[in-house]
């Protein structure tokens, strides 16, 4: 018996070693938030840290005093029968158990209360002559992206370092989820409503992201990325960006499920269909979709859907030439 006791005590020290080596081979590995670049992505990380010292100190003592009470009153040979000693009263000590989870509740919440306005508000950004306002449409299974000049880009959000970005959320089918880890928290997506949320990269560089909420059979395909430019770099990228739209619409809401070719995928060949190069039967198809395609062009423009045409007319179809 007691072999086969300290035989089990050993593979769970040694599973509890494996553990932990995995997580600290791995770095974060996703057990702590990404390191921020935003002030208020670091509210968020300076939150959780708050939490876990409080939550690890009672993990440690709480285990420690249950390891400890294991071993000084097991059972050493009494009759399983036997009953222990019966303690009665202890009204100080079910006092003091009481108070100290309430305070230690009250210092976490009190903590965070102090963070939350950082987080959600959006600062005035006067100096900067007020917030960059972004627009994000949510769509199965893209992000569309849409600037004050009017200029779009679809699964690449652009904004230049240092600046005050208020990301205005809605979406045009299921209920999604934006999350850049790095420069803030997930907010909701919805249909008909719109949230908002803000960041301010501190240094240039792509920052990805996910959709944080199973939206349908491709949600794993709906990443975001976030790219951070130098002032120049991002209107540069401004001035340009419509001659890049018809690229960016059939890689965000096409090539996905039928290749980057059309040679197909998760759906079928499409580069050899005379459809690619018809409007009206494009249009009508992409707005309005069939069996398991969604309607990817929900809230599309004219010249989004011209875009599309011409960039599919010239890179993406490989058939006998047709009218349109």
């Amino acid at each position: 018996m007691p072999v086969r006791r300290n035989t089990l005590v050993l593979v769970l020290a040694l599973g509890a070693a494996l553990a932990l080596a995995t997580v600290a081979y791995a770095g974060n590995g996703g057990f702590a938030p990404l390191p921020p670049h935003s002030p208020n992505a670091k509210r968020i990380s300076d939150s959780y840290i708050w939490i876990s010292i409080f939550t690890g100190a009672i993990f440690v003592l709480v285990e420690s005093v249950l390891i400890i009470f294991v071993v000084k009153y097991r059972r050493r040979g009494r009759p399983r029968t036997a009953e222990g000693p019966q303690i009665h009263g202890a009204t100080r000590l079910e006092l003091i158990w009481t108070a100290i989870p309430v305070l230690i509740l009250a210092v976490i919440a009190a903590f965070i209360f102090y963070k939350l306005p950082g987080i959600q508000n959006v600062p005035n950004a006067k100096a900067e002559g007020g917030p960059l306002v972004i627009h994000v449409d949510a769509h199965q299974f893209y992000w569309q992206f849409t600037y004050p000049n009017g200029q779009i880009s679809i699964d690449e959000l652009h904004a230049p370092v240092n600046r005050t970005v208020r990301v205005e959320i809605t979406s045009q089918d299921v209920d999604h989820s934006w999350w850049v880890p790095e420069l803030g928290g997930k907010f909701d997506a919805i249909p008909g409503r719109m949230t908002h949320t803000w960041f301010k990269a501190d240094r240039v560089g792509t920052y990805r992201g996910q959709c944080g909420e199973f939206c349908g059979v491709f949600h794993a395909a709906m990443k975001a990325v976030v790219d951070v430019q130098s002032q120049a770099e991002y209107d540069a990228w401004l001035a340009s960006a419509a001659s890049d739209l018809g690229r960016g619409e059939w890689q965000g809401s096409c090539a996905k499920c039928h290749g980057l070719q059309g040679q197909g995928g998760f759906g079928p060949k499409i580069s050899s269909n005379a459809l690619l190069t018809q409007r009206q039967g494009l249009e009508q198809l992409i707005r309005q979709g069939r069996k398991e395609m969604p309607p990817v062009a929900q809230g599309w423009s004219d010249e989004q859907v011209r875009a599309l045409l011409a960039y599919l007319k010239q890179s993406v179809y490989k058939g006998a030439t047709s009218g349109g």
